[in-house]
């Protein structure tokens, strides 16, 4: 059974749909309690990131989190929010701690890029390497709706990249944790194959 964490940020029931339109078991988890039952797990969000956090402190998620994610090492997937939170710090309307399982930092797209943010529709990603979640070697199309992006050092973890204004991370892959900017959930039969291939992952791959 896949958990869909629904802590107040977003629409839970267009990544519930989804799951359920490929296939795969899922149900919306409001209480920390329920993590446990779930062989996976899904994080998705959108908003900023310091409500984020602080939604998720007060539900208690984040030590259930880190205790079904990292030590029991549960396949994880974030989305949008969901992958930004799981960085070590943002810098979204002042400065917030992530849940620090990448060493990574979430920014604001530049506003001298030249485009316009937020970073809103339609947009191709890059492969950079060994994708598990993603079968394509070329650009697919994905549905991005943000102002912030991750930065990371960690070219290891870093799966996808997309560029408008920069080049940022897309897609994000370390041991049983997963991640990606933009709304599979939404993305058609690209976005979708994501979904379906997560609730298929079985082992996780050390980097």
């Amino acid at each position: 059974m896949i958990g869909i964490i629904d802590y107040g940020m977003g629409n839970v029931q267009s990544v519930l749909n989804g799951f359920e339109y490929v296939g795969a078991a899922a149900q919306v988890i409001e209480k920390r309690d329920d993590l446990s039952a779930c062989s996976r797990i899904v994080l998705p969000g959108v908003g900023a990131f310091g409500v984020g956090m602080e939604a998720l402190r007060k539900r208690g998620f984040i030590e259930a989190l880190r205790e079904e994610v990292i030590e029991q090492n549960k396949p994880f997937l974030g989305i949008c929010l969901g992958m930004q939170l799981i960085c070590r710090e943002s810098f979204e309307f002042g400065r917030h701690d992530g849940l620090g399982w990448i060493d990574a930092v979430v920014r604001r797209i530049p506003d001298n890029t030249g485009v316009c943010i937020p970073h809103m529709g339609w947009d191709d990603i890059t492969v950079r390497r060994g994708n598990r979640l993603l079968d394509a070697s070329g650009s697919p199309d994905m549905y991005f709706v943000h102002s912030y992006y991750v930065d990371t050092a960690d070219s290891r973890i870093i799966t996808a990249t997309c560029r408008y204004g920069l080049e940022f991370t897309a897609m994000i892959e370390k041991g049983n944790i997963y991640a990606v900017q933009f709304h599979p959930e939404k993305s058609q039969a690209a976005g979708l194959g994501i979904l379906r291939r997560f609730a298929e992952v079985k082992e996780a791959v050390c980097c």
